[in-house]
């Protein structure tokens, strides 16, 4: 038999120049930026990479703050009426009149009564301007309920009826009324996610991290839960309310309704990712040092999946908007004299109505634009969180 021949030891080349550290490659200042900068910054880099989830997350802040200064960006005050100018349509601004460049304006109302149908029409009155003034003194209000005040953006001279996106049927301003409108739509939002997001992260949580028992009896609750169609259960819950509550607690009781109903899913998608990072070492290294199943939940398990969570945060919001909006275009949930979109849309329930004045139903687009926003806003976030997927 042949012997195998044997391998020969390989050289071992060993570099006996001294040693320059200049020869080592160095970073550039923009790659040792991008190696050392924190999370936090690596997730504003990706995000402002998402332009359209940039857009969405300004036009959203806009919209917050149009809510938090309603008072002063409205023309009107919210109860402010003029019975002579009853579905009074929208009037178009102008900056030219007569060739000539006058600032803007907009032109009076000729109103004519159709014999026929016995309704009111009108026509621009070209002859005559109503100049449009800015930071001026008109209805007077009290800001958040406290301050007095009569300063506004923008407003007409007196009782001249200045009508951008026409009146309503006891003449009051459908702009003003939008604007107040959206602090109501746009906080019911935030606060019943608050609910939802306790509810869902504290109980899917428990089933996600002891299991057995636990476990079952919460996918059986959320299963009933879920079962159950929703419009027939909102229906119910809002008519459980009082009738004789007083307009900020139906406010607080809506919001309570659509919490209450939005944490099944957030619950689910919690439970079952805990199941996958329970069994992680990191978690039991935690247990091992005595950390309590809170902490654990808390400060270990939960940060992992951030980004499904401000996903599923972008996706409530809207849900629970379009859900008040549905409660109050059907006159079970908020009701006059409290103004949100869903209020302003009760009175476009009529198609008569609406066919022959169709401006009724423009709150519909701020509803359908903040839904918008919030979807691609959520999708930037969501990408954001993840900075190295």
């Amino acid at each position: 038999m042949s012997k195998a021949p044997t391998k020969l030891p390989e050289d071992h080349f060993v570099n006996e120049a001294p040693f320059d550290p200049k020869a080592i490659e160095q970073l550039t200042p923009e790659q040792e930026a991008v190696y050392l900068a924190p999370q936090t910054k690596l997730m504003w880099w990706k995000f402002k990479k998402h332009r359209l989830a940039v857009f969405c997350g300004i036009f959203l802040l806009l919209m917050y703050v149009m809510a938090a200064f309603a008072e002063f960006l409205a023309p009107y005050n919210l109860e402010a009426k003029n019975s002579k100018y009853i579905y009074a349509p929208p009037q178009s601004i102008h900056v030219f009149h007569e060739g000539e460049f006058v600032g803007p304006f907009v032109y009076d109302y000729k109103k004519e009564l159709d014999l026929k149908t016995f309704q009111r029409v009108y026509a621009e009155d070209t002859s005559k301007i109503i100049p449009l003034r800015f930071f001026c003194s008109g209805d007077e209000y009290h800001f958040w309920g406290m301050i007095p005040s009569d300063n506004h953006l923008m407003c007409a001279d007196i009782n001249k009826p200045v009508y951008l996106l026409g009146s309503d049927r006891l003449g009051r301003d459908l702009l003003s009324r939008i604007i107040y409108g959206a602090r109501i739509s746009l906080t019911i939002g935030l606060i019943g996610i608050m609910i939802s997001f306790v509810l869902g992260i504290v109980i899917g949580g428990l089933a996600g991290y002891y299991g057995g028992w636990v476990d079952l009896v919460v996918q059986r609750l959320i299963e009933v839960i879920q079962s159950l169609p929703t419009l027939p259960l909102w229906l119910v819950l809002a008519a459980i309310m009082p009738a004789n509550w007083s307009p900020i607690l139906i406010y607080f009781g809506i919001t309570v309704i659509l919490g209450l109903i939005d944490w099944t899913g957030l619950a689910r998608a919690v439970r079952s990712k805990l199941l996958a990072l329970r069994e992680e070492d990191y978690v039991l290294a935690a247990r091992l040092m005595g950390a309590s199943p809170a902490r654990i939940i808390g400060l270990h398990l939960v940060p992992g999946f951030m980004s499904h969570l401000i996903a599923s945060a972008t996706i409530t919001i809207p849900t629970m908007i379009l859900g008040e909006t549905a409660l109050s275009f059907l006159g079970l949930g908020l009701r006059s004299p409290t103004v949100s979109w869903g209020v302003l849309l009760n009175e476009a329930q009529n198609i008569n109505v609406v066919a022959i004045t169709p401006w009724l139903i423009l709150p519909v687009v701020p509803v359908i634009l903040v839904i918008l926003a919030f979807n691609f806003f959520g999708d930037g976030l969501r990408d954001a969180a993840d900075p190295y997927g």
